[in-house]
């Protein structure tokens, strides 16, 4: 599932693409969302993975891996800032949010002497990797049962910065509209994991209604979450909120969309909605 070695920003590259699949995958398994056909089977460990495969045979399937690998095309650029994918009207919301860091020597501000230090090792960001699958595994299987007729969408928004204006990943398209997610009932908000490496860092969460959690590690929730996913975005931290304005203003939608915010403009962008059936 991982390189080898994670020490160049290719290597860190493919990590965070076969994360990022891996993750989306395990998503749609868990939720019974396609049949076992179209999955493929990979270990980490003792943890077995359902890997989402092109399935000729099941067309909902096929899309979802055409939309990851748009995701791709974007990482690769280094536009995309958030991907999110959303089951039924926003009842379950799962949000990988990339950053793309520069590698220069790090400062230990610790250290009274001011040392450098090195970079991230390879084992820790494998380590870290194969935590956050965990985490993710095992909040899937903690979740409520999905009814029979749900829908699956997707929405990438971008670092304007640097993001053409008419940039357009394939399979995806601008936005229809604007607006914000509205949860219904009381939401809960999940820290799955991040993996960080010198180049690249992704993190997910996962928001649902509290009553669809049966026995979610109090650990992992995230205190006062909102009942409005709107401007600031799902995943603003304490610690990078500063930085998150910088980002601009989140509304979501899942294709490239100009929203106004007080001074910029954020882009998004979306696919078309996929109707799934659960009992499939």
């Amino acid at each position: 599932l991982f390189p080898e070695s994670i020490t160049t920003e290719q290597q860190s590259l493919v990590l965070m693409k076969r994360l990022l699949a891996v993750s989306v995958s395990c998503i749609t398994y868990m939720r019974g969302l396609f049949p076992e056909s179209s999955y493929g089977t990979r270990y980490l460990d003792d943890l077995c993975l359902k890997i989402l495969r092109e399935d000729k045979s099941c067309l909902g399937s096929l899309q979802i891996v055409k939309w990851i690998q748009g995701c791709f095309d974007a990482l690769e650029k280094q536009y995309v800032s958030v991907f999110f994918t959303f089951l039924m009207e926003f009842t379950e919301l799962y949000q990988f949010k990339f950053k793309y860091k520069k590698k220069v020597p790090q400062m230990d501000i610790s250290s009274s002497r001011g040392e450098f230090v090195t970079g991230l090792s390879s084992e820790d960001v494998k380590q870290a990797s194969r935590l956050l699958l965990r985490t993710l595994y095992l909040l899937l299987q903690d979740l409520g049962p999905l009814p029979n007729d749900i829908t699956l969408t997707m929405k990438l928004l971008y670092y304007n910065d640097v993001t053409p204006k008419d940039y357009q990943p394939p399979g995806f398209k601008e936005a229809a509209s604007p607006g914000d997610l509205l949860f219904g009932g009381d939401p809960v908000n999940m820290r799955v994991g991040s993996v960080s490496t010198d180049f690249h860092l992704m993190k997910v969460r996962m928001t649902t209604d509290k009553k669809r959690v049966r026995k979610a590690d109090s650990n992992l929730i995230q205190k006062n979450g909102p009942t409005e996913i709107s401007h600031q975005g799902l995943d603003c931290e304490e610690e990078e909120e500063e930085e998150s304005t910088k980002i601009n203003l989140l509304n979501l939608a899942f294709s490239q969309e100009e929203v106004i915010g007080p001074e910029k403009k954020r882009k998004v962008s979306e696919p078309e909605k996929l109707p799934l059936n659960s009992s499939k």
